[in-house]
């Protein structure tokens, strides 16, 4: 038996009228799920909005808007972009990158006579991963008249190439600096022994 109190529960979910919530409270037995189940399945009313899970063999497949609006908020973020989109974004910029690595060299010179030539991308790699063996050896070279430059399309630039030669230039005053400061104790020293 179908009562008063169940037809307004129903037309409250359902949105629809006395006469219609009666005639499907009737044929469910006066079960409100089933007879909510059965409006959705007649496509009398709107299921719930996302995706959901059917045991049935008949309807397995969720309303045609519910997995359309599911696939929208699963595929993008709140700016719109997807988390492949994004990955894809950061390695076209790391090959932008690398490529420009690959077109720019820093050369080490000794005497006007290029010693060694190699691209920005190695020596990035070798700064990254041995920096504390890439970095003296730098500085080394300096005091025994190396010097370094990059050159290409990026990094070839005069105001860079100057620093570094300016970099160079000092550490050479000073190495020589060192040199008179330790010849100049020896002749001191050798003259007050005699």
């Amino acid at each position: 038996m179908v009562t008063l109190e169940q037809v307004e529960k129903l037309r409250e979910y359902a949105n629809i009228s006395y006469e219609e919530a009666k005639k499907v409270l009737e044929e469910t037995k006066g079960d409100i799920l089933e007879a909510i189940v059965k409006l959705e399945k007649e496509n009398r009313i709107s299921g719930p909005e996302g995706g959901y899970y059917n045991s049935r063999e008949g309807n397995k497949e969720p309303h045609a808007n519910e997995n359309v609006q599911y696939n929208e908020r699963k595929s993008h973020n709140d700016d719109g972009v997807t988390f492949g989109e994004l990955l894809g974004r950061f390695f076209r910029w790391c090959g932008r990158l690398i490529n420009r690595g690959n077109k720019n060299s820093f050369i080490v010179t000794r005497g006007g006579e290029k010693m060694m030539s190699i691209p920005v991308t190695i020596l990035i790699i070798l700064l990254l991963f041995t920096f504390w063996i890439t970095v003296p050896l730098i500085i080394i070279g300096l005091f025994f008249g190396y010097k370094y430059k990059f050159v290409g399309p990026d990094l070839g630039k005069d105001n860079i190439n100057r620093a570094m030669d300016s970099v160079a230039e000092a550490a050479e005053n000073f190495a020589e600096n060192i040199v008179k400061e330790v010849k100049g104790e020896k002749t001191d020293g050798e003259d007050s022994n005699n």
